[in-house]
């Protein structure tokens, strides 16, 4: 008998892509940003965007990029395996797994590293609930 691990949905919402400080581009994980007021758990998620219909797995950090000193509450999406502008666009985000707090890095090297190690980390998610 095979058991398929089920997604279970933390949090969802829907808002439209705004400008950014183009950072996630600079650090090569460009990320879809939506303001958001609704107060969620600061840190990382797995999620899934729904961009104009089409379901899309993805890393989502929701909170203030403190790293940059930033205090803008934000959702910022990177969707794996896209490269779409998304400007302008409406998104739906659903967070499934909270995988880790958020965290002030002590530079550009050390969070590229650790977004690397969260989407490794996000991949798995979805693979074990895929099989």
């Amino acid at each position: 008998m095979l058991f398929q691990k089920t997604m279970k949905t933390l949090y969802t919402y829907t808002g439209i892509v705004i400008h950014g400080h183009d950072r996630g581009k600079a650090l090569g994980y460009p990320t879809a940003n939506i303001a958001i007021t609704e107060t969620m758990p600061h840190g990382v998620y797995a999620s899934t965007v729904i961009v104009e219909g089409k379901l899309h797995h993805a890393a989502t950090f929701i909170g203030p990029a403190e790293t940059f000193h930033e205090t803008e509450y934000l959702s910022e999406s990177y969707l794996f395996d896209f490269d779409e502008d998304l400007y302008g666009k409406t998104l739906t985000v659903t967070l499934h797994e909270f995988m880790r707090p958020s965290i002030k890095f002590d530079g550009k090297p050390a969070l590229i590293d650790q977004m690397k190690k969260d989407c490794e980390k996000i991949r798995s998610y979805f693979k074990s609930c895929d099989s």
